[in-house]
């Protein structure tokens, strides 16, 4: 009977735990909602304004649609209410088009190829009222690549290009920025490569100007106007720009209309810039050794005629050395059809050189046509020299003496009276064969042989008409 009275206290006790515990969990949930419902009414009567103070930083600045995370970009700019096939106020006045460059590099300037290349940030400025959307802070809107294929954008591209493309590292390099009044900005950065018409005809000596030309494809000046925007301003160039064998003398911009008979006229903007060339490199690697080497056929000179084995090798090696230089300078060369200024002094190096040569083969042959006149006057002439050869009855030999030419006869003796080899021939007339043995000087003969007159003159003639061409060549050239 006990343990049945303790076992209904016990239930009785749990009952009034449990219930006790559920009117506490009601009571705190009902509490947690009504916190939520106050709180959304605060955060309502924010938004709607009806209860803030004025002074409050988050709410002095006024809503911006073009910043709100819910809107899309083409929603705002309307971009399917519109078709951007057609160019601005399309059927009425031209739409100017303004453009800027910032050149960033010149990159190469080949005259092999007559082109060059450059990269730079080509800027388009212009008013499309499609795009315009409400601001009420006149914050303008930047997009990249991915909204330029869903508008018009102006169809610019350059003229007598080779190659160009648009730089994609990391991502396409292009640039749109819209204003709230319809103003746009397209900005890319592009590298081309261009034909430049290049005058060589005083290479290396020289100075070339080249252009890169801007034109519209398909619009025409009754569609589009292109210019400057700032005029000269509107070219901007890097001060580290330089180049290895040209120095960058200025850059300067033009306007012109390009006609062509099957579409008609287009504007057409153009950026020239004047190179002159580095003269140094060519000074040490053509001009210099040319010199030289024909400095170095004179040499032959002053060796003695008879010296061939020295002075045949030496002017063959001055002439082919020459044929080298001409032929290295000619392979880094376009074929064109005119003159140079290096081919002039190259080939009159060349001719100096080779005259040498020539020189040496006529000193070589006047020589020899000599001796035989000698041997003919040998034969001729009987004469002994020192004691009579009893065997014989006359004998002639030859030796080279100091004797003064004015106490003996000459021959052959030249009139300018220079510095000659002599040779000295003592004749005997004998009487007859009695008297042969018998040493009776009846006279002297000096025969003068002029071996060196060629030489002598070549010395002075080769180095003052080298030098006046020098003089000639740099005083028209530089």
């Amino acid at each position: 009977m006990c343990s049945m009275q303790l076992e209904t206290v016990l239930v009785f006790m749990c009952v009034c735990l449990l219930g006790a515990a559920g009117r506490s969990t009601h009571r705190r949930a009902h509490r947690a909602d009504g916190f939520k419902q106050s709180r959304l009414r605060r955060e309502t009567t924010r938004v709607d304004g009806g209860s803030h103070k004025s002074g409050s930083p988050i709410f002095r600045r006024s809503p911006d649609m073009t910043k709100s995370p819910i809107t899309k970009s083409e929603q705002l700019l309307r971009i399917d209410d519109h078709d951007f096939t057609m160019r601005p106020a399309f059927g009425g006045p031209p739409i100017p088009v303004g453009v800027d460059v910032q050149v960033e590099s010149l990159d190469t300037i080949s005259e092999v190829d007559m082109d060059f290349t450059m990269t730079l940030y080509l800027r388009h400025y212009w008013k499309d009222e499609r795009l315009s959307f409400q601001s009420t802070n006149n914050q303008s809107m930047t997009f990249d690549s991915r909204l330029v294929k869903k508008i018009w954008v102006p169809d610019m591209f350059f003229v007598h290009s080779k190659r160009s493309f648009i730089h994609d590292t990391t991502t396409d390099n292009v640039m749109l920025r819209v204003h709230p009044d319809g103003n746009v900005l397209y900005s890319l950065r592009v590298t081309v490569t261009a034909m430049c018409n290049m005058d060589l005809s005083r290479f290396p000596l020289d100075t070339q100007t080249c252009s890169l030309e801007i034109e519209s494809y398909a619009y025409t000046d009754d569609d589009l106007m292109l210019y400057w925007k700032k005029g000269n301003e509107s070219l901007n160039t890097d001060d580290r720009i330089s180049l290895s064998q040209f120095l960058i003398q200025k850059f300067h911009t033009t306007t012109k209309l390009a006609f062509y008979s099957s579409t008609g006229w287009y504007n057409r903007l153009y950026i020239h810039f004047t190179l002159r060339r580095h003269i140094f490199f060519f000074l040490l690697q053509t001009y210099f050794p040319a010199t030289l080497m024909v400095m170095l056929s004179w040499v032959s000179f002053w060796i003695d005629r008879r010296a061939v084995p020295a002075r045949v090798p030496l002017g063959i090696t001055t002439v082919l050395t020459m044929s080298t230089i001409i032929t290295g300078v000619n392979a880094s060369m376009p074929r064109v059809s005119y003159i140079k200024a290096v081919d002039i002094y190259l080939w009159v190096s060349f001719v100096f050189v080779f005259l040498s040569v020539i020189e040496y083969a006529a000193v070589n042959y006047l020589t020899t046509v000599q001796e035989r006149r000698e041997r003919k006057l040998r034969n001729q002439l009987p004469c002994t020299c020192g004691i009579a050869n009893p065997d014989e009855d006359m004998m002639m030999t030859t030796c080279y003496s100091g004797v003064d030419p004015n106490t003996t006869g000459t021959y052959g003796m030249p009139e300018n009276g220079g510095r000659q080899e002599r040779i000295l021939a003592q004749l005997t007339l004998a009487d007859g064969p009695s008297t042969s043995r018998v040493r009776t000087s009846r006279g002297y003969v000096n025969i003068w042989i002029d071996t060196h007159a060629i030489d002598k003159y070549s010395r002075v003639v080769f180095p003052g008409a080298y030098t006046l061409f020098n003089i000639i060549y740099w005083s028209i050239y530089s």
